[in-house]
């Protein structure tokens, strides 16, 4: 399997009228410290405050009548559950989401709040996959990935696809996009739009220092794994190892991995409050906490990046202020 811009095209369509066109920003003060123009892609806007939602609406509005009254099934820390809640709820379809118990409390109640029924699970000790998967075989529900899915992918590929569109509209062809990745699959669907749209972009992948899986496949030529027990801040990249699928159209898509700090993210979060004006989470804001530690050397470019989530605790988002009072 794999997914084209066709396919990115018919999700287009399908969200149309369903998810929001999240603008491109531009931020004097982050392309002063760049030293480079730089457009970003606040996906912290979209519905349930993260890119998710696309490509939940894009797989559950394939669904035949049938598959719709026995419902869907899918496991998340947070975003992927809410997005799946939000597309469940408009399109009238049960959604039970087996979540962590230490998920961050903003994603479990807004998950809740959707209307989803939420089955919660002890990391330590539990599988999700087997949970999710014996509710689904005793519902006869339907399993929703949260990124190694065709129809997934093409849907995250649609912001990639308005990036373009958008930095054309100012007359402008980034240099290289920056893109949170976890599972792989915002990366997977965005990569193959700005391929096929830009092919002379340069596209990074950034990931979290405790779940850099991506980026020590990306060096050995094959899938690795890390062992998904040391703590970050990323909640929404805890991602052990890269998906199948994810990993075979990012090996060929990407130009190159690139890993942050946690203290690096917490800077991220911080800059974007103060001087971005936006809500981001830290999971959201590992590809701007990249620009703004130079992992690249980018300067005199047209560059983009994309901010891909803003469910962030109050207490973290504090945290962060505090530790970086003026970033």
């Amino acid at each position: 399997m794999t997914v084209s811009l066709t396919d990115i095209e018919h999700a287009l369509e399908r969200l149309s009228g369903a998810a929001l066109r999240t603008p491109l920003l531009r931020c004097a003060e982050l392309s002063e410290r760049a030293g480079a123009s730089v457009l970003i892609k606040p996906e912290n806007l979209q519905h349930i405050g993260a890119f998710k939602f696309r490509g939940a609406y894009n797989r559950l509005a394939q669904l035949d009548r049938d598959e719709q009254r026995a419902g869907v099934v899918a496991f998340s820390s947070g975003n992927h559950a809410q997005g799946v809640a939000c597309a469940a709820k408009l399109l009238g379809i049960p959604a039970t989401i087996v979540m962590p118990t230490d998920a961050p409390r903003i994603k479990l109640e807004n998950t809740r709040r959707l209307g989803a029924e939420v089955r919660l699970y002890e990391r330590q000790g539990e599988s999700r996959e087997q949970i999710a998967s014996a509710i689904a075989t005793e519902r006869g529900a339907v399993l929703v990935p949260s990124y190694d899915d065709p129809d997934i992918i093409a849907g995250q590929g649609t912001c990639g696809y308005e990036l373009v569109e958008q930095a054309a509209a100012l007359g402008m062809r980034p240099a290289a996009l920056l893109v949170p990745c976890g599972g792989g699959g915002l990366l997977a669907g965005v990569s193959t739009a700005v391929r096929a749209l830009l092919p002379e972009t340069a596209i990074y992948g950034v990931e979290p220092e405790n779940f850099d899986d991506h980026a020590r496949s990306w060096k050995s030529g094959v899938r690795e794994s890390v062992p998904g027990t040391h703590p970050t801040l990323c909640d929404s990249l805890m991602t052990p190892t890269p998906g199948a699928l994810t990993w075979s159209i990012n090996q060929t898509t990407v130009s190159d991995f690139l890993v942050v700090t946690e203290d690096e993210v917490r800077h991220a979060v911080s800059f974007a409050f103060r001087y971005m004006k936006l809500v981001v989470e830290p999971g959201g804001a590992v590809a701007l906490a990249a620009l703004l530690s130079k992992k690249l050397n980018l300067e005199g470019q047209d560059l983009a990046l994309i901010l891909s989530g803003g469910n962030i605790d109050p207490l973290v988002l504090d945290n962060c202020l505090s530790e970086y009072p003026d970033p």
